[in-house]
C-alpha cells in the first residue's frame, strides 16, 4: 500500500460520524469520542483539524488546539487516529507533521498526552522531537491507563 493517493484536507462536520467510528475501533477501552465531540471541536475557533482521505474516504484524522490569546502560544495535540487498515504507511506522520507546521508558524511549544503502552505513538512523537516530561496516573478514566505528558519545544523564536 502507498500513501501517495492519500490527501490531507480540512476535517468537516460531515466527517464527524466516520471519526467516531474510527475512534470506537482505535480506542475501545478509553471512552472514544462520539460524533458530537468532533462537532464541538470543529466549532472552536482555536482548533485546527485535518482529515486524511484515500479515494475520498476518511482514513485518518488529527487535531490540535492553540492555547492562549496572544503570543507566545502553546499548542496541544488533541487526537490523531488512522484506520487500522492504513496504519504503518506514514499517514499518522503526515498528519502530525501538518499539525506541527501549524504550531511552528506561531513559534509555539506543543504538548500532548499518550498512553504509556502505546509504543508506536510514542516512537512517532519522539521522532518528531517530543520528550516525555511527566506521567499522569490513571489519565484515561475508563481503562485506568496512565499517560505520558510529552513536549516539543518551539522550533524558532518569534522575531
Amino acid at each position: 500500500m502507498t500513501t501517495a493517493g492519500v490527501v490531507l484536507d480540512p476535517l468537516t462536520p460531515a466527517d464527524a460520524q466516520r471519526c467516531a467510528e474510527l475512534e470506537a475501533m482505535l480506542f475501545p477501552g478509553d471512552d472514544p469520542w462520539p460524533a458530537a465531540a468532533f462537532l464541538h471541536e470543529l466549532d472552536a475557533g482555536h482548533n485546527y483539524y485535518l482529515a486524511a482521505r484515500a479515494d475520498g474516504r476518511l482514513v485518518g484524522y488529527a487535531g490540535v488546539a492553540r492555547l492562549g490569546n496572544e503570543a507566545p502560544f502553546e499548542y496541544e495535540v488533541h487526537t490523531i487516529g488512522v484506520d487500522p487498515v492504513y496504519q504503518g504507511h506514514g499517514i499518522g506522520r503526515r498528519l502530525l507533521d501538518a499539525l506541527l507546521a501549524r504550531a511552528d508558524a506561531d513559534a509555539a511549544e506543543v504538548f500532548l498526552e499518550v498512553r504509556t503502552d502505546n509504543v508506536a505513538a510514542i516512537s512517532l512523537y519522539e521522532s518528531a522531537g517530543f520528550v516525555t516530561i511527566g506521567l499522569r496516573k490513571r489519565y484515561y478514566q475508563v481503562s485506568g491507563a496512565d499517560a505520558y505528558t510529552m513536549r516539543r519545544p518551539r522550533t524558532r523564536e518569534d522575531t
